[in-house]
């Protein structure tokens, strides 16, 4: 190289002697899913953009010559300009950024890497800035902290309603697009499905879904819930599964739904687990995996719900039947007390008898009750009674029939003005 040629290299223009480096960074990040712009000077205007920084911003008009605090207002302040004042090299992590406006508009997260542009003298003219969308990496993160989090609910038993909606209001947070969950529990029989727990869906459209029928064409979950298998529906208003429906769809602003069942370990009909939306939309992937990995998770919540409440009416069961034995057991002292009393006031009557028969040998006839026990009884003697020792006594009607009721073989004896007769027409 001569010296000439080398003095003219010098002398060229700073600008030109950057663009076949500019050139390999539009080419290296030209169809890269990374977001890359080429900013310039201490505004940090846009001169170069790739396609995925375009698409990242979610309008059509050409970002070049616009300042990015314009585009992007998340990216501007201290990282740029740091960056531009210094010549340092810095990487933002975990950017929350919102792409797009209006209802299109959606949360996003980028891990941000802002490097220095220098001229030909070394000095910093602007920056480069390198994105790589990790939305859907925060959301997997987030989703495995509740989805954790559900799981030690339903290890510690919290009931299940507050699992059931604390996972519907999980994943409507978490999905990219706006989605309505609900959960509807099988009757016993598995022939009707109930309210479970749908925290977004309005509580006509809740209560009046409340019971439907298992079975085919009965809506996304009644036929997913018959068939044991998963139920897209993509559009509410043409498809005929939806016919009853429609309208109270219509009312709820309800377009799609997308119906899994939810299956106990032995196959066994537990619920449906339903995901709604409120345009038509058609299934990916990734939404029939979050709808398996959630219809499981609810499996496991029922069944664990469901072991609850059996071993809950088995105990009651047992606290009943112990209830009923202890009532026995007391009833049978009860009548082991009453049968003792009767007993010993038997032996009283007896003993009374016996005295009164002694009495009577020397005076056969009494005039007063002789039947009184300790206290005595000043009613006359009307009626004469006896066992069958033979020993008689004299006593009042009301002890008479007492000692009948209590002392065994008792009978009222003849006498004259006594006996049966006597007794019978008093």
């Amino acid at each position: 190289m001569t010296a000439e040629s080398g003095q003219r290299l010098t002398d060229a223009d700073p600008a030109a002697a950057g663009q076949p480096a500019e050139t390999d960074l539009r080419g290296l990040f030209g169809q890269s899913s990374a977001a890359f712009a080429a900013l310039a000077g201490p505004t940090h205007v846009v001169e170069t953009a790739n396609l995925a920084f375009r698409g990242m911003l979610g309008e059509q008009r050409d970002p070049t010559g616009v300042a990015l605090a314009d585009l992007v207002p998340e990216l501007a302040g201290q990282s740029l300009d740091r960056v531009y004042r210094t010549g340092e090299a810095s990487t933002d992590r975990d950017v929350r950024v919102v792409l797009g406006t209006g209802p299109s508009a959606r949360e996003a997260f980028f891990d941000f890497t802002f490097e220095p542009r220098r001229d030909a003298g070394g000095d910093v003219t602007g920056t480069h800035v390198i994105g790589v969308e990790t939305t859907q990496v925060k959301h997997a993160q987030q989703l495995m902290a509740e989805h954790r989090g559900l799981l030690e609910q339903i290890a510690r038993q919290a009931p299940l309603a507050e699992v059931l909606d604390g996972m519907a209001r999980c994943i409507e947070s978490l999905a990219p697009q706006e989605v309505l969950v609900s959960v509807l529990l099988a009757d016993p029989d598995g022939r009707h499905l109930r309210h479970g727990a749908a925290p977004s869906l309005p509580d006509f459209y809740n209560q009046a879904i409340d019971g439907i029928a298992t079975g085919e064409g009965v809506g996304s979950c009644g036929t997913a819930a018959h068939r044991r298998q998963p139920v897209i529906v993509t559009d509410i208003a043409t498809d005929p599964f939806w016919a009853d429906f429609r309208d109270l769809a219509g009312q709820a602003g309800l377009a799609a739904c997308w119906s899994t069942p939810i299956l106990a370990r032995d196959g066994g009909l537990l619920g449906t687990f339903a995901m709604y939306h409120r345009t038509p939309r058609v299934a990916q992937d990734v939404d029939l995996a979050l709808a398996r990995v959630f219809a499981g998770t609810a499996a496991l919540a029922i069944e664990r719900h469901h072991i609850e409440q059996a071993k809950a009416a088995a105990e009651a069961r047992a606290t009943a039947a112990h209830d009923e034995l202890a009532a026995a057991v007391r009833a049978e002292r009860e009548l082991r007390a009453e049968a003792e009393q009767r007993a010993a006031v038997a032996a009283e009557l007896t003993a009374q008898m016996r005295a009164a028969a002694a009495t009577q040998a020397a005076k056969p006839h009494p005039e007063r009750c002789q039947l009184g026990g300790a206290r005595g009884c000043t009613a006359p003697a009307e009626l004469k009674v006896a066992d069958s020792w033979g020993d008689p006594a004299w006593g009042c009607s009301a002890h008479v029939e007492e000692a009948i009721l209590n002392v065994r073989s008792v009978f009222i004896a003849s006498e004259e003005l006594g006996g049966l007769a006597a007794y019978l027409n008093r």
